[in-house]
């Protein structure tokens, strides 16, 4: 069978290939899917590529598939690792964590300040894939963001640095790493003035060497020259969708509960009234990636922070027996059972997380609201993805409970039953972020197909 793309989605845990006709045409379509375990630990992620290409085929009834082009994201071999150093923490660290996260990274360390050594042996256990500079409005302070430059020269680190911090350095920042090979790119600065965030340079920056160094999984390589375009991190794949939703829905949330984290994107500029007391800038788009909440690879964790005991008690199983035999895609009544109640707990956890809240403060003129974090007050709609929600059985009840979980009132999020709830039902969002790059306008159609939006 012959299909116009192929988007290969290679995750931590499970591998999906995306096909879909049309894309150069006002009727694009979404053929079909096939997913297969990613197979990072065989040595070569094309070994589970290979086999989701075959579950497609199975699941279309033919043969084989045969395309005309391909696109691929990836979050194997642990995704995008990153660290982040700048100057002070609720500005420029704050701005460039903004930066990597919305690009789809994981942020491994942050710093504030000029690094000690401690600060370099801490980046080079790390081992990351991607570090970012930043430090110092445009025409402020320089220092720091020289001195961590040559810190990281010296430290013998050869990772890929962007520069995104006072334009003033732009000259230094190229002389200290020059002829040491490390690779280095300059973009805006992050933090170019005071309350004023200037992220999106250095998303796409970091897209762009994501691309060029850092796809390493085993076997990456034999991907690289299958497809067309870049390969893109899959969170940032996601964002890349939240926000062209945006420009046709408004402001939304997007939620991914995957196998290895939950991410959460939401895409809105909040309302003035909590603008007019809020205590720091956050970006329009933004990204949280909660590494300790996963289906599979971080069950375990979401078991402990609910408590043993008492999900045994709640769900009348032994979660031991359960955990002997659990799979990233359940197959037994309790596996399901497990995973659901799982799936809401991360969930509920990481848009808590996510969204900022109310505070009081107590001043010699009285009690005083304050607002902290990101003001998704005005948000219209809460996007389910990821395999965990468009598939479970209770789905439904499980993004119900999370869009409703502002109980007490404190977070800046929605009052319960005020959002509307919409489900990526073919699990497309990050195919389609990365096909949006070549075909945004197929892109927004097979989103709001997926989605149900007439």
């Amino acid at each position: 069978m012959k299909v116009d793309v192929l988007v290969y989605e290679i995750g931590s845990t499970t591998t999906l290939v995306n096909a879909f006709n049309g894309i150069d045409t006002d009727n694009p379509s979404f053929i079909g899917q096939g997913q297969a375990p990613t197979s990072v630990l065989d040595g070569d992620v094309c070994i589970g590529l290979r086999a989701a290409i075959d579950d497609l085929a199975k699941n279309l009834g033919v043969d084989g598939i045969e395309y005309s082009t391909a696109f691929a994201t990836s979050s194997a071999a642990g995704g995008l690792r990153m660290t982040v150093h700048g100057l002070v923490y609720d500005m420029t660290v704050k701005a460039a964590r903004a930066a990597a996260l919305g690009a789809g990274a994981i942020i491994k360390h942050a710093t504030a300040g000029i690094m000690s050594d401690y600060d370099i042996e801490d980046v080079k256990a790390i081992n990351p894939n991607l570090i970012l500079l930043a430090g110092g409005t445009d025409y402020g302070e320089r220092e720091t963001a020289v001195e961590n430059a040559k810190k990281i020269v010296s430290g013998g680190l050869k990772v890929p640095v962007i520069y995104g911090g006072n334009i003033q350095n732009h000259h230094i920042i190229r002389s200290i790493f020059e002829n040491t090979g490390i690779p280095l790119y300059i973009t805006e600065n992050v933090y170019p003035k005071l309350d004023f965030l200037n992220i999106e340079p250095a998303r796409r920056i970091i897209h762009k060497v994501f691309e060029e160094h850092i796809v390493k999984a085993a076997g990456m390589e034999h991907v690289r020259d299958m497809v067309a375009g870049n390969i893109i991190p899959t969170p940032g794949a996601v964002m890349e969708s939240a926000q062209l939703l945006y420009g046709y829905i408004g402001d939304l949330a997007v939620i991914d509960i995957g196998g290895a984290t939950t991410d959460v994107h939401s895409v809105t500029q909040g309302s003035d009234e909590i603008a007019s007391i809020q205590t720091t800038p956050e970006p329009f788009a933004k990204r949280t990636v909660e590494g300790d909440l996963g289906m599979f690879v971080n069950a375990h964790n979401v078991i402990d922070m609910i408590g043993k005991d008492k999900l045994q008690n709640e769900l009348d199983m032994d979660i031991d027996s359960v955990m002997e035999h659990y799979k990233p895609i359940p197959d037994t009544p309790e596996q399901f059972k497990l995973t659901q109640r799982l799936c809401l707990a991360a969930g509920i956890t990481s848009i808590q997380r996510h969204a900022g809240a109310l505070r009081y403060i107590y001043t010699p003129r009285g009690r005083q609201t304050i607002a902290e974090g990101k003001d998704l007050t005005k948000l219209k709609y809460l996007v389910a993805t990821g395999g965990a929600l468009t598939r479970l059985p209770d789905r439904q009840s499980i993004m119900r409970r999370i869009a409703d979980c502002n109980d007490n009132g404190m977070l800046l999020y929605p009052k319960p039953s005020l959002l509307n709830l919409l489900y990526d039902n073919h699990y497309i969002m990050a195919s389609l972020g990365v096909l949006s790059k070549q075909y945004p306008d197929a892109a927004l159609n097979l989103m709001k197909q997926s989605l149900g939006i007439k």
